[in-house]
């Protein structure tokens, strides 16, 4: 059985910096992304409804640029739940989303930095200018990520995160990490 790809691969007027797609997101967070109508699915939904799913593969063929910004992002929710789950304590919804904004905003590697995980598959950006747009953009997207991943990680209100979605903070897509 094959993994889940992103439906934003079609996107035609998508910019690219390196081989990665600058999508479209809904936020409310300050930074370069372009806003994206709310009535539809972004790639934030999409990393959030594929996570569980993908997170079960080893290999992932690459389809497109929005496949690309998919596996960023995946990596960076399973980071999360690692965070997470090795709390000393279990956190409230709002010390989860402190910390998780704290690890949305810390210093990472972007494609084409030494250590960045995924190197032989990401073309790094070409020039110092991408460079800077693409940090900038990751991190606006990780920021919204972390907050609507603590919205879900916590809906049931119970004020304990979901125990369907820590039986994945183990768990590693493509047995690769980030490193955050």
């Amino acid at each position: 059985m094959p993994a889940y790809h992103s439906s934003l691969n079609e996107v035609e007027d998508a910019r690219q910096v390196g081989n990665m797609s600058i999508l479209p997101i809904k936020t409310k967070i300050r930074g370069p992304a372009p806003v994206a109508d709310h009535e539809q699915a972004d790639i934030i939904d999409e990393t959030l409804d594929l996570f569980r799913a993908n997170s079960l593969f080893r290999n992932f063929e690459i389809k497109g640029p929005a496949d690309r910004l998919l596996i960023v992002l995946i990596l960076f929710v399973s980071d999360c739940l690692a965070k997470i789950g090795t709390a000393k304590t279990v956190p409230t919804q709002i010390e989860a989303s402190k910390l998780l904004n704290t690890l949305s905003v810390d210093n990472f590697p972007i494609p084409g930095d030494a250590n960045f995980a995924l190197n032989a598959h990401y073309a790094g950006p070409g020039n110092r200018a991408d460079a800077d747009y693409l940090r900038t953009y990751l991190t606006q997207v990780r920021q919204e990520l972390a907050a609507r991943l603590v919205e879900r990680l916590y809906a049931d209100g119970s004020g304990k995160p979901s125990k369907w979605w820590m039986a994945f903070q183990k768990r590693r897509f493509m047995n690769r990490s980030l490193g955050s």
